[in-house]
């Protein structure tokens, strides 16, 4: 089952590129994200977990990915069928595809239970998405392109050098020379203290740059910035919470190796300078869709700022990271309509858009309460109990300055999406209106992240506590 995760996407791949149907094609999306989402239902609850030795499986945190991954990227693949016959202009030939590779790298990287293949599948999504990046085709978005190629490739580079020098202090240890993560785990007390932190702090500084933390964000504005709006919940949503997962891979055999407490601080304090850098750019944002990957940055800061308190302020964050990934979705997918609909992203030419696109327009108006932790959406929960986390470890600077900077977010972007909602429309280039498949996906994610602030689900309560038991090496 978990081969057909990755194999499915792939076997629908020759189809999409050959078929002559552009319709049909577009199709493939929804029916390889449907064949996803239930695979994952189904492995989430008869799958057991991993076995030590495997280089795939499940476990708490990847149970927890794949979780939120599947769904969003079934929700994209409804929209992308609409999207696509709006912009038949630019064709679906090499979207659809990519996409297809994608959601099997994504597979792949949330069940790896080797290090190594992490790093490959992580890659991959970089590579199938970097067509995605360029699909409209003009100078802003080649320069995005390149940018996104050039600094997650460097990102992962590094990636590439922690591992070996995690393996290097595996062998001057003593402990066999492996990459798989159960290995690592059992020869926790006998890695090389210098060389393993050597190695996590080059995995934190590479896989950071997947997530975004600051200052290794360079990437995020013009890539969330050009791309198609549903490439954007894929990596915000997606691709993010697979690069956390990467660092919470390291931050486990730390943990195993009796260096945690030196993993929380470093990150601790990435996250706390992207909170910085998210709020001191958000309050003077010109750009849409860039406000959204400042927002971003945000998100991703206050999940290195739970993990790094950790306790109840860990279990917040991973709760955090799948509200995260269903908001994103919304957010980006209704910003995507509006976008379309103005035929411009800078926020001094896109006014009205409740009356414009009443679905869309409302739909981005949650979105945006629902990203900056307004209740009852999930995200007030899960922000809340990071905050709980931090206050009750005693780091009471530490939630200062979070709750300061999380309200300067607020108030940036509340500016931004009111005067984007708010009027009457203006110099609106090109008739579009709202189409089902264009509000009906967001709206089940805006539903998803409503259900989780006033409702959590007991099996997903007991598997954030089994993740957190994970990460903080408490035997099961």
């Amino acid at each position: 089952m978990l081969a057909a995760l990755i194999l499915i996407p792939l076997l629908l791949l020759p189809l999409a590129l050959v078929l002559p149907w552009y319709r049909l094609r577009s199709w493939l999306l929804p029916l390889a994200g449907a064949l996803h989402l239930l695979l994952t239902v189904l492995a989430l609850g008869t799958v057991a977990d991993a076995a030590p030795g495997d280089w795939v499986g499940l476990d708490p945190l990847a149970r927890l990915v794949l979780l939120v991954s599947s769904p969003l990227f079934f929700g994209c693949a409804l929209y992308a069928v609409d999207y696509l016959e709006i912009r038949r202009d630019r064709g679906n030939r090499i979207m659809v595809p990519c996409l297809l590779v994608f959601l099997s790298a994504l597979s792949l990287a949330a069940i790896s239970r080797h290090l190594g293949l992490l790093w490959v599948a992580l890659e991959s999504t970089t590579l199938a998405s970097a067509p995605l990046i360029y699909y409209n085709r003009n100078r802003h978005s080649i320069e995005a392109t390149w940018k996104y190629l050039l600094v997650c490739s460097v990102g992962i580079a590094l990636a590439m050098l922690g591992l070996l020098f995690t393996a290097y202090a595996a062998l001057l240890g003593g402990a066999p020379v492996s990459l798989l993560l159960d290995d690592l785990l059992a020869a926790g007390p006998l890695l090389s203290k210098p060389w393993l932190h050597a190695g996590f702090a080059f995995l934190l500084v590479g896989f950071g740059t997947k997530m975004g933390l600051a200052p290794l964000h360079t990437w995020k504005p013009d890539t969330y910035g050009e791309a198609p709006g549903l490439v954007g919940a894929l990596l915000a949503g997606g691709l993010t919470s697979l690069a956390f997962l990467a660092v919470l891979r390291s931050m486990q055999v730390m943990a195993a190796a009796g260096s945690l407490p030196l993993a929380r601080s470093a990150l601790l304090a990435l996250g706390l300078l992207s909170l910085l850098l998210a709020a001191l750019f958000m309050m003077r944002q010109n750009d849409l869709k860039r406000m959204l990957a400042y927002s971003s940055i945000e998100h991703m800061g206050l999940l290195a700022v739970g993990v790094g308190i950790g306790g109840l302020a860990t279990f917040g964050a991973l709760l955090h990271m799948v509200n995260n990934a269903l908001a994103k979705g919304c957010l980006f997918l209704s910003a995507g309509n509006i976008h379309r609909a103005f035929a411009s992203k800078r926020l001094s030419e896109v006014r009205g858009a409740l009356t414009a696109l009443p679905f869309s327009g409302t739909l981005f108006l949650c979105a945006f309460l629902a990203v900056t932790g307004a209740p009852p959406f999930g995200m007030f929960l899960s922000e809340f109990t990071m905050l709980r986390g931090i206050f009750t470890d005693g780091r009471t600077w530490v939630g200062l300055a979070v709750v300061l900077l999380l309200g300067v977010v607020f108030i940036g972007m509340a500016a931004s999406v009111l005067d984007v909602s708010q009027g009457e429309p203006a110099g609106r280039e090109e008739l579009f209106t709202d189409r089902f498949l264009l509000v009906a996906p967001p709206l089940a994610l805006l539903i998803a992240v409503l259900v989780l602030g006033v409702y959590l689900p007991e099996p997903l309560r007991l598997l954030l506590e089994q993740a957190v038991g994970q990460l903080e090496g408490v035997k099961p």
